[in-house]
């Protein structure tokens, strides 16, 4: 069986921004922009590493989503201020 070591906060703040992008209509959506707020949000973030088959990764995503949302939220409202004031493309 194969393992992985995957920074489960930065696919939490991946589905997070796809989520909160939906509803944001004037800021840029191109993928530096993206890759720009995550980083900002991730720096801002601890990193919460975890070991898994590659199977596994989803299903704890689920289930430890709902003890991050309101940080990561915060995390990545912060960095879409920043990258709609000052976007670098």
């Amino acid at each position: 069986m194969e393992y992985e070591l995957q920074n489960y906060m930065e696919i939490v703040v991946k589905e997070k921004l796809e989520e909160l992008l939906e509803h944001e209509e004037d800021l840029c959506k191109c993928d530096h922009c993206k890759k720009d707020i995550m980083a900002i949000a991730l720096n801002d973030l601890p990193p919460k590493y975890i070991v898994t088959s590659k199977g596994e990764v989803y299903s704890k995503i689920n289930s430890l989503m709902v003890q991050f949302t309101t940080d990561v939220t915060g995390a990545i409202i912060k960095a879409m201020g920043k990258v709609k004031n000052f976007p670098r493309h």
